[in-house]
């Protein structure tokens, strides 16, 4: 058995402040039912896995009608679930963009110089970065009215001992780009900006 680190949904999402009554809401059952079942049958039309077809979607030059659609789709999903937030501000103005994922900060070295012209770029189609601090900004606003609302009244989890073989493991060395990456998008979205 391997001692990697395990995350599981109870772990990762325990915490998470989901809409009130999402599991109830039928705007998000029924967007999220198109989404998944347009998705399904396109990858089986295609014989495409997730993954190609996650390529296909992010890619600024993919012209496909069907991933036109897919992406619509996901457009319509993500207003759906900020209305169950009651952000209908932000619904109004969610519209996603094709974004480098990543710069890549260090040119290729002179191995890589023959491969380095045919290396795809990182693009995701993703909201801006403006809006995507926005909302990452009210969820974290979000889980801490949550949390401070268990507390006062008493609902909140008392901290459990680690048992044996559950503590948490240190992290494996992450590659210099997944650094600089992680270290950019943690900055850039929690750390208020410098008044200087």
């Amino acid at each position: 058995m391997k001692d990697d680190l395990r995350y599981t949904p109870s772990d990762c999402f325990e915490t998470f402040p989901f809409p009130e009554n999402w599991q109830q809401s039928e705007p998000l059952e029924r967007i999220g039912e198109r989404y998944y079942t347009f998705r399904a049958e396109l990858m089986v039309r295609n014989n495409e896995g997730l993954t190609t077809t996650y390529n296909r979607f992010h890619d600024p030059d993919e012209r496909d009608p069907d991933i036109f659609k897919l992406r619509e789709l996901h457009a319509e999903m993500d207003r759906a679930v900020l209305t169950a937030y009651g952000w209908s501000d932000l619904a109004e103005r969610a519209t996603c963009e094709f974004r480098l994922d990543y710069e890549d900060d260090d040119g290729p070295t002179e191995d890589e110089l023959p491969r380095a012209r045919t290396k795809k770029k990182p693009w995701r189609y993703r909201w801006p970065q403006d809006f995507h601090d926005e909302v990452l900004a009210r969820l974290l606003d979000l889980n801490q009215q949550r949390a401070e609302q268990e507390r006062l009244t008493g609902l909140a989890a008392a901290p459990t001992k680690p048992t044996a073989g559950s503590a948490k493991k240190a992290p494996k060395k992450t590659s210099k780009r997944a650094s600089k990456a992680s270290a950019g998008a943690t900055q850039a979205t929690l750390l208020p900006p410098d008044d200087d």
